[in-house]
């Protein structure tokens, strides 16, 4: 079974992958053009520092405004929609969330990010290669023995 297959199960089960985006720039807008189209994922909220930037980048990349107008995690894991926020760690601890894609370039906050998702039993994607090369080693050893998963998904280098 492919991994097309597996999500669409996912779908139809009414119970998608549900992803955590902490970062809104390149990597983010070009996961957000993909994943907008994708059954069995559920983009449950998308963390950065620069709220409109965010909410540009969504329009940029064919989002719907009514498709990230939603006022609680909550809302978002009941409705499909996607929650925008600003608060990094309330993304990490949001219920019903799968998986944390770190996508700052901020190495400190890479880590911070990646130990916080391990302490929340989230997945963790690490595209901070930034943070990967600084301590990638034990991220991926801590995220091992919690019994998740530590991946990596270099948006910008050829791998």
């Amino acid at each position: 079974m492919n991994l097309y297959s597996m999500l669409t199960a996912r779908a139809e089960r009414g119970h998608p992958v549900r992803v955590g985006l902490i970062g809104a720039g390149k990597f983010g807008a070009m996961f957000l053009a993909q994943a907008r189209r994708m059954r069995g994922i559920h983009v449950l909220g998308i963390a950065d520092l620069g709220l409109e930037r965010a909410h540009q980048t969504l329009r940029q990349v064919g989002w719907s405004e009514e498709r990230f107008d939603v006022g609680s995690f909550e809302q978002a894991l009941r409705s499909g929609k996607t929650l925008v926020t600003d608060d990094a760690g309330s993304l990490i601890a949001a219920d019903g969330l799968d998986i944390v894609i770190e996508a700052t370039g901020d190495p400190v906050a890479g880590v911070r990010h990646c130990l916080r998702a391990v302490e929340h039993g989230r997945h963790v994607v690490m595209v901070n290669v930034e943070a990967d090369a600084l301590a990638g080693p034990l991220l991926a050893h801590q995220a091992s023995r919690a019994g998740l998963v530590y991946s990596l998904a270099w948006g910008d280098q050829p791998s």
